[in-house]
């Protein structure tokens, strides 16, 4: 029988739920990792046993944690270290170790903000987890400061994609308000080679050749907080979101602005219409309808709360422009809750399942296409992240 695995990661812990193809019941794991901040959780498409999650903290520094039984049992791959809910790790684990080489082969260590200063590349956490299309072993990580990382042995071992950070641009790119991080992949399942990812604050980046060489793909971007509003990097894009049957079509939320492009990010134009505000993190498409989407929108930049106190899912089904707010079953007075980039994703079953997570603790997951809403766990930590698996 179908089912569907949500995976939930939070500022203390990771939480993974399930429930049979109804969704009307769920059970919850956790926390796995309890007392660390879980970035990121992840699901492999070509093993439904295989997740993995980015495990960080403050005192004790970076760990990929991998599981092969759908959640039951972790181990982090570099250190061979096995892990039961609540247990602290032992050891050392997998290490990221920055080898970023211009095409000229000179190594690129430092970065210079608009001031002028020069500051140098650290590598601070793991942002992004995603897993290949095809292979559990193959994954990809985007981090802080933003480089995109490749693992084919299942995390044991990471190498730098050099050209993203080695193609010209790259000691251009700003900090954003969360951090200089590389937050968004994006694998086309029609093209192999094709690679998509999004940086806060440099702008959203393309390669056609499985990560050798990179582009920017920014035009049609307008971001008055910097000095050149149309510069060919430097923007804050907060997530990038495609359907798998049009992956040329993609749809961005940016630091202000919602943006869609038909031509794979060559260009962009605006699509934010009749949104109460533009300003959000999260974007989404449903499984099925290539032209619906769905977004967050969040006061501001500086109010990082629903407009009004009433937490609202805005969807559009003509690909932007015209939205309509979902509330049914979300409250509508005194929420100053935020829903951060990643924490928004949806199901393939037949009725397609959209799930999304606040800083409040709550996950919220719906199986009519958004019209309704459940609050299917209350009072978790804050939530980082939200990814799901159909199982079949």
């Amino acid at each position: 029988m179908s089912g569907v695995r949500v995976l939930v990661g939070t500022r203390k812990g990771a939480f993974v739920l399930t429930a049979d193809g109804k969704r009307a019941r769920w059970d919850v794991s956790g926390p796995h990792f309890a007392g660390w901040e879980i970035y990121h959780m992840k699901g492999s498409p070509a093993d439904p046993d295989r997740l993995y999650a980015s495990q960080t903290s403050g005192w004790f520094g970076q760990i990929i944690q991998r599981s092969c039984d759908g959640g039951k049992t972790w181990e982090a791959p570099g250190g061979g270290m096995t892990m039961e809910p609540g247990q602290m790790p032992k050891g050392e684990s997998n290490k990221f170790v920055y080898d970023a080489s211009a095409e000229t082969g000179k190594p690129l260590t430092t970065h210079q903000w608009y001031d002028g200063t020069q500051h140098p590349w650290e590598f601070k956490r793991v942002w992004h987890l995603e897993p290949s299309l095809s292979d559990p072993d193959t994954v990809y990580g985007g981090v802080e400061d933003a480089a995109l990382f490749q693992t084919s042995d299942g995390g044991k071992t990471w190498r730098e994609l050099a050209g993203l950070r080695g193609h010209g641009t790259g000691p251009k790119w700003q900090p954003g308000a969360g951090g200089m991080c590389l937050h968004t992949i994006l694998l086309d399942p029609s093209n192999p080679k094709r690679i998509h990812v999004a940086i806060s604050a440099a702008g959203a980046f393309r390669s056609d050749d499985a990560g050798k060489t990179w582009k920017p793909i920014n035009r049609g971007l307008h971001s008055q907080y910097i000095p050149d509003q149309t510069a060919e990097v430097g923007h804050c894009v907060h997530r990038i979101a495609m359907h798998p049957s049009r992956p040329n079509t993609l749809f961005m939320q940016k630091h202000w602005d919602v943006l869609r492009s038909d031509d794979a990010g060559d260009s962009w134009r605006e699509v934010s219409g009749n949104l109460p505000t533009d300003f959000g993190f999260v974007i989404d498409v449903h499984a099925h309808e290539p032209e619906t989407v769905y977004v967050v929108p969040i006061k501001s930049d500086s109010e990082h709360y629903p407009l009004d106190g009433k937490l609202r899912v805005y969807r559009s089904r003509t690909g932007g422009n015209e939205w309509e707010a979902l509330t049914q079953g979300l409250p509508q007075r005194d929420c100053y809750v935020n829903v951060l980039r990643d924490a928004m994703a949806v199901d393939s079953l037949e009725s397609c399942g959209v799930y999304f997570g606040t800083t409040g603790g709550q996950v919220y997951g719906s199986t009519d296409g958004g019209d309704t809403w459940t609050a299917i766990v209350r009072d978790l930590p804050a939530v980082l992240s939200v990814e799901v698996q159909t199982l079949r």
